[in-house]
């Protein structure tokens, strides 16, 4: 009777719901250290002074020799080439100047021969102009693409001088002044833009229709919908053909009207399940720079943005602080050998971002990246970059290396506009190979350039800094090499602040791991500086790496641990013999 009750509960048991928690982000992310190129200005294989796939792939054995596992590329699709790649023409075809949709295979493949893994960068939000869904859109209201597009015929007067206002901008077709553009098309008066007027939006809804604003359509809506059902047939075709990941560009701005993102957040999480059913090795990494949302909204990777306004303000890089953040100047640079930051606000800021997301996914604080001013900067010198490398490359979550960042390729200032870039031309000129007029990038004279180099007679080149044993490239090297052998200094280990935020000089934290500890000091001032910490119980400590002398010296029980640096420096020590680990961690 007992036996016949027993299987009765059991099968009763086994006939209920299965909760089943959420699957992991995919298992190479736990050890990925990504490098973003900018496909125009990486390698130039045909001759014409612009960068291509055959180019990167030429070069994989460099990346693999860094210690790269992951590429990012910047747009890579069918373009109009008004906003660097941004105005998407075809998402299902390389656009010619790289090459075609065989070159990318290719590139897949053999990154895949090295272990390495291919992301792409996916334009969500919107199309160029030229796109043929919009002209197929713009030409009525009953076809397919009909509603892949946000159409109104009324705008308010406001919104009507937003578009004069553009109009009367030195080059209209480069400013992003207003949120319409006014086509006269058979579909509609205006059409809602993302960025530049080349670039309409699509339609992924609004969260909160206006009721007086009929073209505002809700998220369930038919034209939303299919929009969303669009954006994955472009990952899966590529996913396909072996791309293994997605950077997602704008990923929190898809769904307008939507100011606490929870529509945006149910779009991809949606995105995410159907991943994780589909495909469930390839990674998802979002341009959302705020990874308390974008990690519960099912990403996998957000970047961790630097900033704030006034008091709040935090600054890291940034050398002119000239711009005016809510009335007042930016805080002077931490990284910087006047030794005037502080540390405390970027300590409280990442702390807690890290405390809240490291159980469901990475952030990243990248080296650099196609919009932003290198850290390169004048009158930073290859030293002040070591120091700066450390700090980038032994945080927590996934690095990313913005291409020529680690040979200290010089942000370049008063370009010419290129593409659309307007004052980003600066950090996306061509990568420095060799010591020519050219940098190695290109074979064809200089005039004919993507963009023009900067070697400094040579010095910043691959090159020149390969053969040089203590040449920025070579500890960029030995650093990840440091972090690839380390399960604590690896994307997965945990971070603990142990240093004196009242002291900003030197920041001192903590990376652990279930068997292994490392602190980690820099100081990016021009002064030697002494600190003492709580004493982190090891019985020795070790340098294991650095830019230049410093020392960790165990003090008897009871009265901490002492650091010295000389200026600009950084040291990573080993602890060992630790029995204080488990409080730690």
């Amino acid at each position: 009777m007992r036996n016949k009750v027993f299987l009765l509960v059991m099968a009763a048991f086994l006939m209920l719901p299965t909760v089943v928690k959420a699957e992991a982000g995919p298992e190479w992310l736990k050890k990925a250290v990504f490098y973003q190129i900018y496909p125009s200005s990486y390698m130039d294989s045909d001759a014409n002074g612009i960068g291509d796939l055959p180019g990167i792939t030429s070069k994989l054995d460099y990346l693999q020799s860094l210690g790269i596992t992951a590429l990012w590329l910047n747009p890579i699709y069918v373009s109009g080439w008004q906003d660097g790649g941004y105005d998407v023409i075809d998402f299902y075809k390389v656009d010619p100047r790289f090459g075609t949709n065989t070159d990318l295979v290719n590139l897949a493949e053999a990154l895949h021969q090295r272990g390495m893994k291919l992301c792409l960068d996916l334009v969500a939000g919107h199309t160029s102009d030229k796109n043929e869904w919009f002209l197929q859109s713009k030409s009525g209201k009953d076809l397919r693409y009909s509603d892949y597009y946000i159409w109104t015929n009324e705008i308010t007067d406001a919104e009507k001088e937003q578009i004069k206002r553009r109009y009367e901008a030195p080059d209209p077709s480069a400013s992003t002044i207003g949120r319409f553009v006014e086509a006269n098309a058979p579909r509609a008066k205006y059409y809602e833009k993302n960025f530049y007027e080349s670039q309409p939006a699509l339609n992924y809804g609004y969260a909160n229709p206006d009721p007086n604003h009929p073209w505002e359509q809700p998220v369930t809506a038919p034209g939303p919908k299919a929009t969303r059902q669009e954006l994955k047939n472009i990952m899966e075709f590529w996913f396909s053909k072996g791309v293994d990941g997605f950077r997602v560009d704008l990923a929190s701005s898809l769904v307008k009207n939507d100011p606490d993102k929870k529509e945006v957040s149910k779009l991809w999480q949606e995105m995410r399940q159907w991943r994780d059913q589909n495909f469930p090795d390839r990674a998802l990494i979002a341009e959302w720079f705020n990874p308390e949302q974008s990690l519960p909204a099912g990403f996998d990777i957000d970047f961790y943005r630097i900033g704030g306004r006034g008091a709040s303000a935090i600054n890291l890089f940034r050398l002119n602080t000239t711009n005016t953040y809510g009335g007042g100047n930016m805080p002077k640079a931490y990284f910087d050998r006047a030794g005037q930051g502080e540390v405390k606000g970027f300590v409280a800021a990442f702390d807690k971002t890290y405390t809240n997301t490291r159980e469901v996914g990475y952030l990243s604080l990248p080296t650099g990246n196609h919009d932003s001013e290198r850290i390169s900067q004048e009158p930073r010198t290859m030293q002040d970059l070591k120091v700066a490398m450390t700090f980038l490359l032994t945080l927590p979550g996934a690095p990313f290396i913005y291409y020529g960042d680690e040979i200290g390729m010089k942000q370049q200032f008063g370009l010419p506009s290129k593409e659309g870039s307007n004052a980003r031309s600066g950090c996306r000129t061509p990568m420095q190979w060799a010591d020519n007029e050219t940098a190695g990038f290109s074979t064809v004279s200089v005039d004919k350039l993507y963009l023009p180099v900067a070697t400094e007679n040579g010095t910043i080149t691959v090159e020149a800094e390969e053969k040089d044993p203590n040449s920025l490239l070579n500890y960029v090297k030995g650093l990840l090499k440091l972090r690839s052998q380390s399960e604590a200094l690896n994307n997965d280990g945990t971070w603990n602040y142990v240093g004196n935020t009242e002291q900003p000089y030197p920041m001192v934290y903590r990376r652990s791991s279930d068997y292994e500890d490392y602190i980690v000091t820099l100081n990016p001032s021009g002064k030697k500086v002494k600190t003492t910490i709580n004493a982190q119980g090891a019985s020795t400590a070790t340098v294991v790496y650095s830019t230049g002398k410093g020392a960790y010296k165990i003090q008897p029980k009871g009265k901490g641990d002492i650091i010295t640096l000389d200026p600009c420096s950084a040291i990573i020590v080993k602890l060992t013999g630790c029995q204080q680990c488990d409080d730690k961690r």
